[in-house]
């Protein structure tokens, strides 16, 4: 395998969340109940705002595809109530469906719960002095997660240890394509003006690494308390604080 130390030290940390840098307990735990609770009432009043018709447009035409795939969602017709929509978005979560239109809705509807003071965002003690710390050092900070850029951003701004978002340089989400999939970390490195060796690519999900490492970044597996186990993890060098990567960035 590719060791991180056998190249230069990667000018851009690129940060997968659940797992990584948050607590997947804080996301299955908290995020998705609040999303599932509210979903209804938040439909029923906000239907007719921009970006919750964009995402009822992205779950209509995925909720074609799985019947035509011979799928058996719930039954909805496209153009009735946004309420009507609930049980497909329910069907959608129960199987952790990494879906376009879905994140997009839950990031709205965390989006108002952060914004209440209903939802605070959570990371590992070690997450905020790490991003300082690189920051300080020149290097820039990006994240990368199946979640809406909406709701890596509403969780970064309001975690205990303060808004966290001036040391990230960017976000991004599936719209830039999935993250078991190469092409991605290439436009991503493109979007960042970098060669995607300048990138070091930290998740807990070695599908993830091995798309990453095949697009040409430096990749690291991060092994945090209640981490589902990955059965090929030997193969990637690991961590289990952000405090253990200085062997990349000591690479000469």
């Amino acid at each position: 395998m590719t060791d991180p130390r056998d190249s230069r030290a990667p000018s851009v940390v690129l940060l997968d969340i659940e797992g990584t840098t948050t607590p997947i307990a804080f996301v299955h735990e908290i995020l998705f109940p609040f999303a599932r609770t509210h979903v209804r009432d938040f439909l029923r009043v906000h239907s007719g705002a921009p970006e919750v018709r964009e995402a009822v447009r992205l779950l209509a035409a995925e909720h074609a595809g799985d019947v035509a795939g011979g799928e058996r969602p719930p039954a909805w017709t496209p153009g009735g109530s946004g309420e009507a929509l609930v049980p497909y978005v329910a069907w959608l979560m129960d199987r952790d469906r990494k879906s376009p239109g879905l994140k997009l809705l839950q990031g709205l509807i965390w989006e108002e719960g952060y914004q209440a003071g209903q939802l605070r965002g959570q990371v590992y003690p070690d997450v905020p002095p790490a991003i300082r710390r690189w920051h300080a050092a020149g290097r820039r900070v990006a994240i990368y997660s199946s979640g809406s850029e909406i709701a890596q951003r509403r969780l970064f701004q309001s975690t205990e240890h303060g808004d966290l978002t001036p040391l990230i340089d960017r976000f991004f989400d599936t719209a830039v394509g999935a993250k078991v999939a190469a092409a991605s970390y290439t436009r991503i490195a493109d979007a960042l003006g970098v060669a995607p060796s300048s990138v070091l690519f930290v998740s807990d999900v070695t599908r993830e690494l091995a798309a990453a490492r095949e697009a040409g970044t430096a990749v690291v597996l991060s092994l945090r308390p209640g981490n589902q186990p990955q059965t090929d993890a030997g193969a990637y060098r690991s961590v289990r604080s952000f405090d253990e990567l200085s062997f990349v960035f000591d690479a000469k």
